[in-house]
């Protein structure tokens, strides 16, 4: 059995695919459906069952979850947005969890692949190398970040890193994060600004570095990234935290332009003012470093943004059904 914690979420989802693909079914769901639109996320996919997050961490807590047939825990459970204020939640819900789940998969000898983030790198000024001893320098700029952070330094400072695997999304885009509201890429709010207005409306810089729309981004497409997952999950041998992006920094009108292109129509871009609560915790640079995931034998194939922005806009958003 497979267990993917956030298994209805954006990749959580898209990796049951990647599974039903594979011909597995046999997977445990664990999530937080609440009035949540994820489950539909689910209604195209096969598997054993469904728990709700709090029941599946009371089974570690109390011992009753059988490890024996468990192959894997592919933990991409998580508050994932950037603006939530509460520090508390966060703690408990992204990193006290991601603790205890960690704990049980390593002493059951369970491979165990989780969800960090690119929003540890903070303002980009440090980099964007994926190397341990850089890892303890970093300063995230949002509590999410943080929270992703705090556990990567728990692993390191425990000694599981090495028997375990982090990976830090970058930019992620694709099907089955409809549910996300806010924290829907631009791919999608560009598709349906355009749909409802004919324009996009993008952040200006306020930065004299960056042109409007000229903020940069390693923008991934979620069917590479779990084409990844699945090459950690098979290889129990290559351990430790990777950067998961292209390796390619490429710019939001690059991005709102190959979007009017899969839709056959010219870019009209607006450019608006930033919120004043975002300034100061804004990345204008985000470039995976990929040295470390190509030294450790991953092989990654990834589409060219125009290529991955075609397909989502038309297999996927443009669709009858445009979940996977």
């Amino acid at each position: 059995m497979f267990i993917v914690t956030g298994g209805a979420g954006f990749i959580g989802s898209a990796f049951v695919w990647k599974l039903n693909s594979e011909g597995i079914n046999d997977i445990l769901i664990v999530d937080n459906l609440g009035e949540s639109d994820k489950w539909k996320n689910l209604v195209n996919r096969s598997y054993a069952d469904y728990v709700h997050k709090e029941d599946f961490r009371h089974m570690l807590e109390e011992d009753i979850l059988s490890a024996e047939n468990i192959e894997a825990v592919i933990h991409m459970g998580a508050c994932s947005s950037t603006t939530e204020r509460d520090a508390d939640y966060l703690m408990e819900n992204n990193f006290h969890y991601t603790c205890d789940l960690a704990q049980w998969a390593v002493s059951h000898d369970i491979r165990f692949v989780y969800a960090s983030s690119a929003a540890t790198y903070g303002n980009g000024s440090l980099g964007f190398d994926d190397d341990l001893e850089g890892s303890r320098r970093l300063r995230p700029i949002n509590m999410y970040g943080y929270s992703k952070q705090l556990f990567d330094q728990w692993a390191i400072r425990h000694g599981l890193i090495d028997r375990i695997v982090g990976v830090k999304f970058f930019n992620v885009f694709g099907p089955n994060e409809y549910h996300k509201g806010d924290m829907t890429s631009v791919v999608f709010k560009s598709f349906h600004q355009i749909m409802d207005t004919g324009r996009v409306r993008l952040f200006k810089s306020h930065s004299p570095d960056y042109a409007d729309g000229g903020q940069m981004r390693d923008f991934v497409y979620v069917k590479d990234c779990v084409d990844v997952l699945w090459q950690f999950v098979r290889n129990p041998g290559i351990n430790g935290i990777f950067n998961l992006g292209t390796g390619r920094a490429r710019t939001w009108n690059d991005l709102v332009n190959a979007v009017f292109a899969a839709m056959n129509l010219p870019p009209c871009i607006d450019y608006i003012d930033m919120p004043e609560s975002l300034r100061g915790q804004y990345q204008y640079f985000t470039e995976a470093r990929m040295e470390k995931l190509q030294a450790a034998g991953v092989e990654a194939k990834f589409h060219a943004l125009e290529e991955a922005v075609a397909d989502y806009v038309k297999n996927h958003l443009q669709a009858e059904d445009p979940h996977l």
